[in-house]
């Protein structure tokens, strides 16, 4: 129909695209999606991976989605509304999609994002120790689950675990498929990035669940190179735009080489266009596999031996109360685990560098914000727990967040409370990009530029649901590792605040109780107990970033 992706009658909007790449329809849509075996897409896909997407055109004639009719006036016109769709091949003029000039209006992004690394490892990373010093590093930023595939997904939706309904790394509520389910992917930053002519890359560790050989590239993503379960390193399959390359266990095949090398080329391929590309490490994931030359690094390195390590709790919930003391063999396992963590990390911190290297190469340093991060900590041996994560302790939650680039002070230090949430708000900002629909974070730019915000969130919402159950999922927690209930938890500059499901409650003043080992919920007076379950049910409902920052706490 002529005019049909304006009017909800889009041959392509409406009914090609969403099957393809498995997406729910706009809410336009006038006519149901037919029952189409998924079996049947993939091969169709696999056969000609052009297949309902419009043909190519020159690249100086951006195609883009026009919701307004009176521009479909011709077939012309008509043609022109066609959008660009998510390649599935290196060679991305098969694909008509807006190009835009490498410039200082369109900075590029290197987004890098770790597995499981906490705060104590970032001193054996000296490039992010460079960063640090040439950028803005976040005192107080936390995760919205201390669990990898709820925290990812509200890392490229910019929304809460309650409203991308993905709270497990398995399971209807759980992992890639929950998340494409729930239509998280047409929510995430690469389709906005896509659709504004960025070229846009996704390397390494998408969602859990996710396989190789199984499932598609994602929406958005020009450049696609994604592992599934590749947690040792070797072994492994890649879905390289829709085509499986497999690795065996020679040195060279070690993934955290193999990506940055991948990451390389693509930002020299991006000359003259700027570019997002996120690597996703699966280091320093267990089984915690360091580089073959790094093997041998921090001989006598020890697990941080903090105030919290091997301390009992006071008051401790129940699913924490009765964990035994560290035996001397449980603390030889945790510093042989914290010294392979730190092996493994260098290769990260060297990553870091090349890309670094590759972006002055083609003359971009200038142009280029650098952004590092973590989806998780991970806790080994604090509370008397062997390594794991998903509690509400600093451990886990509190992760760090390194951002430099155009017009960000040297050595800044930002206090305000941050979340990963923020994240795609903030990347598409600094493109010069709409913000997207539905997000409930909050936009950083001014705080890494140095200004001051006076109205910002008082607090951090963590959500998670437990006990974990999945013996299968790489994340399944570990005997003593700490599994507890259902919970949620609001963090603020001072004070944590946990409610658990089986009516459990944890406060802890972190003025006098910094390392979160003094629970004194049932020393506070009711007002004070009433004030924090209002502000903690108003943020574990929200679903605007207004009111997802505006809890009554302070």
């Amino acid at each position: 129909m002529q005019g049909g992706a304006a009017s909800g009658n889009g041959l392509v909007f409406d009914c090609l695209r969403p099957i393809l790449e498995g997406k729910a329809q706009r809410k336009k849509a006038l006519k149901p999606l037919p029952p189409i075996d998924p079996q049947t897409v993939l091969a169709c896909k696999q056969q000609n991976p052009s297949f309902g997407y419009p043909p190519a055109t020159s690249e100086s004639e951006p195609i883009r989605e026009s919701d307004n009719s009176s521009s479909s006036t011709s077939s012309a016109a008509g043609a022109a509304s066609l959008p660009a769709a998510p390649a599935v091949q290196n060679n991305t003029s098969a694909r008509a999609r807006p190009v835009l000039p490498a410039s200082g209006t369109h900075p590029n992004i290197v987004f890098v994002l770790t597995d499981d690394l906490a705060l104590n490892l970032v001193e054996y990373m000296p490039h992010v120790l460079e960063m640090e010093s040439k950028g803005a590093t976040f005192l107080n930023y936390f995760v919205t689950d201390s669990l990898c595939c709820p925290s990812r997904s509200s890392i490229f939706t910019g929304r809460f675990p309650h409203s991308t309904g993905v709270f497990k790394n398995q399971g209807p509520d759980g992992g890639y498929q929950a998340f494409v389910d729930h239509g998280n992917e047409r929510n995430a930053f690469s389709e906005a990035f896509s659709q504004a002519g960025y070229r846009t890359a996704m390397l390494g560790k998408y969602l859990n669940g996710y396989e190789p050989e199984q499932h598609p590239p994602g929406p958005g993503w020009i450049e696609w190179d994604v592992a599934g379960n590749a947690y040792f390193q070797y072994n492994y399959a890649l879905n390289e735009n829709g085509k499986i390359d497999r690795h065996g266990r020679a040195p060279r095949d070690y993934l955290g080489d193999v990506l940055g090398e991948l990451a390389v080329r693509f930002i020299k391929q991006s000359r003259g266009q700027p570019f997002l590309i996120e690597v996703a490490t699966f280091s320093p994931h267990a089984p915690y596999t360091p580089a073959p030359r790094d093997r041998a690094a921090f001989p006598q390195l020890q697990a941080p031996r903090n105030p919290a390590y091997d301390a009992a709790s006071h008051d401790a919930p129940s699913w924490l109360r009765r964990q035994p003391a560290l035996t001397d063999a449980d603390k030889q396992l945790i510093d042989r685990a914290f010294r392979k963590r730190a092996q493994s990390v260098l290769a990260v911190d060297k990553m870091i560098a090349d890309l670094e290297n590759a972006v002055a190469s083609i003359g971009q340093e200038k142009n280029t914000y650098f952004i590092f991060s973590s989806d998780n900590g991970y806790h080994m041996g604090e509370y008397r727990l062997m390594p794991g994560k998903m509690t509400a302790f600093d451990s886990d939650i509190h992760v760090p967040l390194v951002i430099t680039g155009p017009e960000v002070p040297a050595g800044l230090k930002i206090g305000e409370i941050a979340e990963n949430i923020d994240l795609n708000p903030t990347l598409t900002s600094l493109a010069g990009l709409s913000p997207m629909p539905g997000v409930e974070g909050l936009n950083l730019v001014p705080l890494i530029q140095g200004h001051q915000a006076p109205d910002w969130r008082s607090a951090a919402l963590v959500e998670h649901r437990g006990p974990r159950r999945e013996p299968l999922d790489p994340d399944a927690p570990a005997v003593r590792s700490g599994n507890p209930p259902s919970y949620e938890a609001l963090r603020t500059r001072t004070q944590l605040y946990v409610e658990y499901v089986n009516g459990d409650r944890e406060y802890h003043d972190l003025v006098s109780d910094p390392w979160e080992l003094d629970n004194t919920f049932r020393s506070l007076s009711s007002d004070q107990k009433k004030k924090l379950h209002r502000a903690l049910s108003t943020l574990s409902s929200c679903h605007t970033a207004e009111s997802c920052s505006s809890a009554p706490h302070r």
